[in-house]
């Protein structure tokens, strides 16, 4: 299998490309926008194909390039069901893709937002803004749920093997990963804390909204792709 972990300083978010070494098929999950060519050029350096773009949820961080790269590669754009309608793959829990011989467990991890969802891949997991590396997503817009961020990350990702790779969307303080048993001793919001006062600690985050959150989350509802006549909202 080949994978690379690629980062966007703005955003500090990570975009993840695997591919399966045999078949030379590819997936990119959580790409930005700003980073297509990049993206693009690196798909052609390595000779892959882009099968897949799946994201982990509705960002209100960044503009996905998933629309995008669907329009340039013929790549089918894959997210909850319970999330933009504009996806071509709409998974829930327990769904499996294909890619050669990789195969892609779908987890519905909400609570970040209600339509978040993880992706394990070997010992590999994906879990966008619901685990983050020492930390976890917040709960505060976009249907977000404290509890149900506690029950997923407790109940769906805990319960995954302590060797587990975590690869998060984002990271603001260095890591590039992380382990779900490192995740269950230091995680500083989740490890060693009970339900209700993992909500108490969520709700008196008191964190500033998203720089881009009136720009990207429409942008996102449709997979990225802006018509010439919508223009910006102001940043919040």
């Amino acid at each position: 299998m080949l994978f690379r972990q690629l980062f966007d300083s703005e955003s500090s978010t990570y975009t993840y490309l695997l591919a399966d070494g045999r078949t030379r098929q590819a997936l990119l999950i959580d790409p930005v926008h700003e980073q297509v060519e990049r993206d693009l050029n690196l798909l052609k350096e390595l000779d892959l194909t882009l099968e897949y773009v799946l994201d982990t949820h509705v960002h209100a961080d960044h503009v996905t390039a998933a629309g995008l790269l669907r329009q340039r590669t013929g790549a089918r754009v894959v997210a909850s069901h319970r999330g933009a309608p504009c996806v071509d793959v709409k998974v829930h829990h327990g769904d499996v893709l294909a890619l050669g011989a990789l195969r892609v467990e779908v987890l519905e991890t909400p609570g970040h937002t209600d339509d978040s969802v993880s992706y394990r891949i070997g010992r590999r997991v994906f879990t966008g803004d619901a685990l983050l590396v020492r930390s976890a997503g917040r709960t505060d817009f976009q249907n977000g749920d404290a509890g149900h961020l506690f029950d997923s990350i407790t109940g769906v990702l805990f319960k995954l093997p302590d060797d587990t790779e975590v690869y998060p969307a984002h990271d603001y303080n260095g890591h590039t990963q992380s382990s779900i048993a490192e995740e269950k001793r230091y995680n500083t919001r989740a490890a060693h804390r009970e339900r209700e006062a993992f909500v108490q600690l969520m709700g008196n985050l008191n964190l500033p909204p998203p720089k881009k959150l009136n720009e990207a989350v429409p942008a996102n509802l449709a997979c990225g792709v802006i018509s010439p006549t919508q223009t910006s909202s102001p940043q919040a």
